[in-house]
């Protein structure tokens, strides 16, 4: 079986997937980059994948690349489709070959008649015009569904996906779980509103208020950060709230190793939200924004994390609170959230699931196979804001 991955390029959180679409036997498979990786992603450490494995194919570095892709594109027996040129796979889906579109959701900021026309008329042009029975949504963001039905798009065609980051399986988890620093607390991303790392500084000033022990750690960069820095400093939490600054995607996973909780406080404009996966990977118990793509697929609130309602940061440091106070409870929730991404949420799992997916729409049997995880149907959830 043939199978095309097609994207503007790709990156650390494509990559596990595009490995075990390659280690599967029976798969010959095709990565097609339609762009260079931005140079702004270059200047932050990323590496430049698109010339580094020989499964890449860069339609932009010679026109017989280009000939090739779009052949691919055309002939391949599954093709799976994100940000990339609609001429590529236009004339396959238009001529009913089995196509996947992958993707977030369509409305990230708050309601307006004007961002509204907007997406409208961008799904009039990409989307509206090759609806088929043929043609099915890989949806990364949990909020993808109730987006579609307001167009009554994919009718039925909707499962969930995900950016499947690395997962690994540590040899001695009990022993990465003893070695994290007591009562450690772990942000991590671009210092930008949309994230709201300052709901993370609100969080420790109460804290240190109530006289909780706490250590608050912020990793990133971007426009907030001098706006952090003062808060920091005019509610007197240099000793126990540190910025870190910018570090590599490794990096940033050993501090995960080594925190127990992590927060992720963006808001809906937070399309899937890649540092979850990671986190719960690395065995923090964390406490996220209900509003986030991710959230709704990979956590199970009180099974293995704290779910709160985006904003409101009183639940937020409730939450927070509590972890670090009831050492059992927040260890039960790392567990489960290290389980929930060894056995559901990881790039084999759902690659294996995509391919029995493949198999039953192209035998017309039921393609309702999963309950949860990968590949199960995706129901619309309400969306926030």
């Amino acid at each position: 079986m043939t199978v095309v991955l097609l994207s503007n390029f790709l990156n650390h959180h494509q990559l596990p997937l595009c490995k075990a679409f390659l280690s599967t036997e029976g798969v010959d498979f095709t990565f097609i980059a339609t762009e260079n990786i931005p140079q702004e992603r270059l200047d932050l450490g990323y590496d430049d994948m698109n010339h580094t494995y020989k499964f890449v194919l860069c339609t932009y570095d010679c026109d017989e690349n280009e000939r090739k892709a779009l052949e691919l594109c055309n002939n391949c027996d599954v093709l799976i489709t994100g940000s990339a040129p609609d001429y590529y796979f236009r004339k396959r889906v238009r001529d009913k070959k089995l196509t996947f579109k992958y993707g977030e959701r369509f409305f990230r900021t708050p309601f307006s008649y004007k961002n509204v026309l907007q997406r409208t008329g961008s799904m009039l042009k990409h989307l509206i015009p090759y609806q088929n029975e043929n043609y099915y949504l890989l949806c990364a963001s949990a909020f993808m569904p109730a987006d579609c039905k307001k167009y009554n798009l994919f009718p039925d065609r909707i499962y969930k996906w995900a950016y499947f980051t690395e997962v690994i399986e540590y040899n001695d988890f009990q022993s990465l779980m003893g070695n994290k620093k007591t009562a450690s607390i772990l942000w991590a991303g671009r210092l930008i509103g949309l994230k709201h790392p300052d709901a993370s500084i609100l969080v420790a000033e109460r804290l240190r208020e109530n006289n909780i022990p706490f250590e608050l750690n912020i990793i990133g960069s971007g426009e907030l950060e001098d706006t952090l820095k003062e808060m920091i400093k005019d509610k007197g939490l240099q000793d126990c709230v540190h910025m870190l600054g910018s570090m590599s995607a490794r990096d940033v996973r050993r501090y995960m190793e080594a925190s127990q909780i992590f927060l992720f406080t963006s808001d809906m404009n937070e399309g899937w939200g890649a540092v979850l996966n990671e986190s719960m990977n690395s065995g923090c118990a964390v406490v996220a924004s209900d509003a986030i793509g991710s959230v709704p697929f990979l956590i199970r609130d009180k099974k293995n994390g704290l779910v709160y309602e985006s904003g409101n940061v009183d639940e937020l440091y409730e939450a927070t609170h509590l972890l670090l106070t009831n050492s059992s409870y927040r260890t039960n929730l790392s567990y489960a959230a290290y389980n929930t991404m060894l056995d559901t949420w990881n790039a084999d799992v759902a690659v294996d699931r995509f391919l029995n997916l493949v198999k039953a729409i192209k035998n017309n049997e039921t393609c309702n196979i999963y309950d949860t995880g990968p590949c199960s149907k995706a129901r619309v959830i309400e969306i926030k804001g």
